[in-house]
C-alpha cells in the first residue's frame, strides 16, 4: 500500500452492519509512501497514527504534473 498526503484511507467494517471509516491522510512517514500514516478521521476530526490492515484501501486523488492536488 502506498499513499500521499491528501489521499483518503477507507477502513471497511469487519462485521456485518459495522460502519466503515474514512479519513484524510495528513502525514506520510516514509518517503516511498508506505505506512504508517497520520490520518484525520472525517467522523470526529481527530488525528491518529494508522497501520492499515487487510480491510483498508487508499483512494488516491489526481495530481497535476507539479504535484498539486486536482480537486
Amino acid at each position: 500500500m502506498k499513499a500521499r498526503t491528501g489521499d483518503h484511507i477507507i477502513i471497511e467494517g469487519r462485521t456485518t452492519g459495522e460502519t466503515k471509516r474514512d479519513g484524510e491522510i495528513v502525514g506520510v512517514r516514509h518517503s516511498d509512501g508506505t505506512p504508517p500514516y497520520d490520518v484525520r478521521w472525517l467522523d470526529n476530526d481527530t488525528v491518529t497514527l494508522v497501520y492499515p490492515g487487510p480491510d483498508a484501501h487508499v483512494r488516491h486523488h489526481e495530481y497535476t504534473p507539479d504535484g498539486r492536488r486536482n480537486g
